[in-house]
């Protein structure tokens, strides 16, 4: 498979904050690929990097073969970034934005282009609509047509369908699979990891600007899979803490990942033996949000190991 986006040792700082520390990537030409992490991991700030927006410090970034430094025209051309900021000029229709947007790339005559765009992300009503009218979801639909109406070969989504609602986010969704389908390589951040589990075929976990999994989805899933135990129950503050350790909580679940079945007895017995009756309990099978958050809780044991070194 030939490289879509090459990211070689890229580093950021800003300041006191290390944004990106020698990240690694191949992206593959076709590839649909899931760039997760936390708030502040530096997904952003690569991406920027990637786009041009933002100078690393060190490393070699290339898009299509192009330097984003050396060649950035060409590699500008190569590249569609749907922003997580909702940026847009009030003074222009839909149609007029995605035109001039289509001027920038010396694209004339494009409204078959933009027509067919304009139907997919269900805009076609709004073509003739002033930006500053539109609600929040329209605007960032606008965002997704002004990546695309240049037809580039790498689409990245940074947060595409955060505040949209669950009709737009199927259609995008078919859409965007369609594009990749047709060899459009996508790079894809989301805080909904159904949505990565579900699109992307290989994801790179970034803390703290360094890749800590990079894998296909699938290897991921396998590599930690684990039984998720969520139970309800009662004076749960009778919990000894070597229980309270191993357990999140969420919407009023204790929520266990276990490495195996036969822990789970064991288990049951100590929470009823320390006077907490279990009123609900239900298991589920290993998902994306498991594996990242065992991801990240393992990173966060090293750098605390690191630390410890240190000291």
């Amino acid at each position: 498979m030939s490289v879509a986006v090459s990211i070689q040792r890229v580093a950021k700082r800003f300041g006191s904050v290390q944004a990106l520390d020698g990240v690694c990537l191949e992206i593959g030409e076709g590839e649909f690929f899931g760039l997760l992490g936390p708030n502040g991991a530096g997904k952003t700030t690569l991406i920027s990097c990637l786009a041009g927006l933002v100078r690393p410090d060190s490393g070699q970034i290339g898009v299509k073969g192009f330097d984003v430094q050396d060649d950035y025209r060409q590699a500008r051309r190569q590249l569609g970034v749907v922003p997580q900021e909702l940026v847009f000029d009030p003074f222009f229709t839909v149609r007029e934005t995605l035109r001039i947007q289509s001027g920038y790339f010396g694209l004339r005559r494009n409204d078959d282009w933009i027509d067919e765009i304009l139907e997919n992300l269900d805009l076609a009503a709004k073509a003739e609509t002033n930006m500053r009218r539109l609600s929040g979801g329209m605007k960032r639909r606008v965002l997704v047509a002004q990546a695309l109406v240049h037809r580039p070969p790498v689409i990245v989504l940074d947060e595409p369908t955060a505040g949209v609602d669950v009709e737009l986010r199927q259609g995008l969704w078919q859409f965007v699979r369609r594009l990749n389908g047709d060899g459009h390589t996508v790079i894809l951040t989301t805080h909904y990891l159904e949505e990565a589990e579900a699109l992307c075929e290989r994801i790179a976990m970034l803390k703290q600007g360094r890749v800590v999994a990079l894998d296909s989805t699938r290897n991921l899933l396998e590599r930690f899979s684990v039984h998720k135990l969520s139970l309800r129950a009662e004076a749960l503050e009778r919990l000894p803490e070597a229980i309270t350790r191993r357990a999140s909580f969420c919407e009023g679940y204790l929520n266990f990942h276990l490495g195996h079945v036969d822990e789970v007895e064991p288990l049951l017995a100590a929470i009823r033996q320390a006077g907490c009756p279990i009123r609900e309990m239900r298991m589920n099978a290993t998902d994306l949000e498991d594996v990242f958050i065992e991801v990240m809780r393992g990173q966060d044991e090293s750098l605390a190991e690191e630390a410890g070194d240190v000291r």
